[in-house]
């Protein structure tokens, strides 16, 4: 199993992307082949080869194609098709990025879908530009990142945040550590115009996102911990949960695993797409 994460250098594309990411899966590599892929507030834009399949199943609603393709932020757990070899490479964007890039044929906010993208007509990108760039993320990630940067910053010098992602700017560097019923006065605006600004660019609720948040902190505690170092007590009260109950009914919601099963299963609830590190369960 191959994977990199790099972080964009180009102060313009950073104000929409987070980082690009590539996790290849070659022959005869172990792992696990129908992952989960975690609520994810981001979205990402996928390239792959054009003979190579894709499939997102969204609770019993699959959806599947070939080739280069857009994940859209998703409020749900995913299951991933990952039982045959594949390489992707990602760019992450950041949250509410793409009601200001506004890609065509989509309205703004997107959320919970999957779709084909024409690379050629978005990003002015050859089929063999596409070739080139997979494999030259196969063999040298920094230089990749550069020629990414150098493709996107002609794409992204376009697109400017207006008032309403300005804001959702300010509040997503405070949501994690602040209370939600304090950022309108912390932002210096009304609770209202707070929620109506994050819902326009986002699609989803500062609680919503909030969430999805505390999880992947939480997925990320839990991982660091072998089975018999987790206290489930004191992880309910170390992610604000009101006891034990109430975090066993939020892990079935988001998850459809109770604690104890994921204590067991948990390698198979993953962050592959921007945070990959604790993907692989065995490369050969």
């Amino acid at each position: 199993m191959i994977q990199w994460l790099q972080f964009p250098k180009c102060s313009v594309v950073s104000t929409f992307v987070e980082c690009y990411w590539l996790i290849e899966k070659r022959k005869r590599a172990q792992s696990f082949e129908f992952p989960m892929l975690n609520p994810d507030p981001c979205g990402h834009l996928i390239m792959s080869p054009e003979d190579q399949s894709y499939s997102y199943n969204f609770g019993g609603n699959i959806e599947c194609g070939f080739g280069d393709h857009i994940l859209f932020p998703h409020l749900q757990t995913l299951q991933l098709d990952h039982s045959s070899p594949f390489i992707h490479l990602g760019i992450k964007f950041k949250v509410g990025a793409f009601y200001a890039i506004k890609i065509p044929g989509f309205g703004h906010p997107t959320l919970d879908q999957v779709a084909a993208v024409d690379l050629q007509a978005l990003l002015a990108m050859s089929k063999l530009e596409v070739v080139d760039l997979l494999s030259l993320a196969r063999k040298d990630s920094a230089l990749c990142r550069d020629n990414l940067d150098s493709v996107l910053v002609r794409w992204l010098t376009q697109f400017h945040h207006d008032k309403y992602g300005e804001l959702t700017s300010r509040v997503l560097k405070v949501i994690d550590i602040e209370p939600i019923a304090r950022l309108g006065e912390l932002l210096h605006c009304s609770q209202r115009t707070l929620e109506r600004a994050f819902s326009k660019t986002t699609g989803f609720t500062l609680k919503q996102c909030q969430s999805m948040n505390r999880l992947e902190a939480m997925l990320e505690y839990l991982y660091s911990r072998s089975k018999e170092e987790i206290d489930w007590a004191e992880v309910a009260c170390r992610f604000g949960f009101s006891d034990q109950p109430h975090l066993i009914r939020y892990l079935k919601s988001q998850l459809g695993l109770t604690p104890a099963k994921y204590a067991i299963d948990r390698g198979l609830t993953i962050d592959a797409y921007g945070d990959i590190s604790n993907y692989v369960h065995e490369s050969t």
